[in-house]
């Protein structure tokens, strides 16, 4: 029998996995809070972009104050919102998930820390990204990464491989090249290594990811908040997976490689490519760094590990939201300086 899924949260990530599933004949309810992109994917449903490849899909998209008047349950439900909306968002959807239905966090950060108090650790699965992706128009996706990528990466909380995770792996196969892990959290931290080496850089400078080898100063930077968070995630414990390549142990004692193994892999997404620090505050909103910077440096506090890097990076990008600072690579200059005393 066919499952009954809804996306909450549906700008670049769940646009890619609402707009696809839906393609692939899957029944799914995309939920959102942005009006205007609601409205576009109702009248003229979702415009696709995908390499040389564009199509539209008609979707079922409905508002988020229309969530009141859903008369059915869900048997999985996708997580797609920014992290600071994990939890409230959470909270609302979760009376619309079946007895033995289940949550999947598609973002980025350890979102699953948070979402399983509240639904059971029995009814979340975790996921990992491998996508670049955006949403700058209402109605319109831009996904960056080839289909034959992986995409998504699966996983238990419990490290299990269960017929529930095959059966998820079959169905998001439709949105993206879709692998199982029984390492979930190591897998997660493993991401959050690059997140918090790429994603500061890249928005407090204006660049994309395959622009971070082409200045000296992005590199050491990149290099010294990598090399905090590989860190943090030995100290927490962590059997974190290969980095871009390369084993914690041989990203640890080679940051550089780690770096120009990041490089190499972003350049697959295209030097135009964004990444979701950048496009946030682009579109002027908050971005994700406590929840990724803040993260390893509340981890390193509780590890007893040093974090003065992304200390200074989480400071950096709030004074960009704030409008302190404007995307510039000078900022990054001002950012080592600033690590430097």
């Amino acid at each position: 029998m066919s499952k009954k899924i809804a996306v909450i949260g549906t700008g670049a990530t769940g646009s890619v996995i609402g707009g696809l599933l839906t393609a692939g004949g899957h029944d799914v309810t995309m939920i959102d809070q942005w009006s205007a992109h609601v409205n576009a994917m109702k009248e003229s449903g979702l415009h696709i972009s995908i390499q040389e490849e564009e199509f539209t899909v008609p979707v079922h998209a409905i508002h988020l104050y229309e969530v009141c008047q859903i008369d059915t349950l869900f048997d999985i439900i996708f997580i797609a919102c920014k992290s600071y909306d994990t939890l409230w968002l959470t909270h609302l959807i979760a009376p619309y998930l079946e007895p033995d239905g289940f949550m999947v966090s598609a973002q980025n950060s350890l979102n699953d820390e948070w979402i399983a108090p509240v639904v059971g650790y029995t009814r979340d699965i975790g996921c990992v990204l491998t996508m670049s992706s955006e949403v700058f128009e209402p109605g319109k996706l831009k996904r960056n990464t080839p289909m034959d990528r992986v995409t998504f990466t699966l996983g238990e909380l419990s490290g299990r491989i269960t017929p529930r995770l095959q059966e998820l792996q079959q169905i998001l196969g439709s949105a993206g090249k879709t692998e199982l892990t029984t390492n979930l959290w190591g897998l997660k931290w493993s991401k959050l290594v690059f997140n918090s080496t790429v994603a500061p850089v890249c928005a407090l400078s204006g660049l994309g990811p395959a622009h971070l080898a082409d200045a000296p100063e992005r590199v050491r930077v990149c290099l010294e908040l990598g090399r905090e968070a590989l860190l943090v995630g030995q100290a927490q414990g962590y059997s974190m997976e290969p980095v871009f390549g390369l084993s914690m142990e041989e990203a640890i004692a080679s940051p550089e490689s780690l770096v120009e193994n990041i490089v190499k892999v972003s350049r697959f997404e295209g030097r135009g490519a964004r990444s979701f620090f950048h496009q946030d505050v682009l579109k002027g909103r908050p971005t994700e760094v406590d929840f990724i910077n803040g993260l390893v440096c509340r981890k390193g506090i509780e590890s007893g590990v040093p974090t003065p890097a992304n200390d200074a990076a989480v400071e950096f990008v709030k004074r960009l939201e704030k409008g302190e600072l404007s995307p510039d690579p000078v900022n990054v200059v001002r950012l080592e300086s600033h690590m430097a005393t």
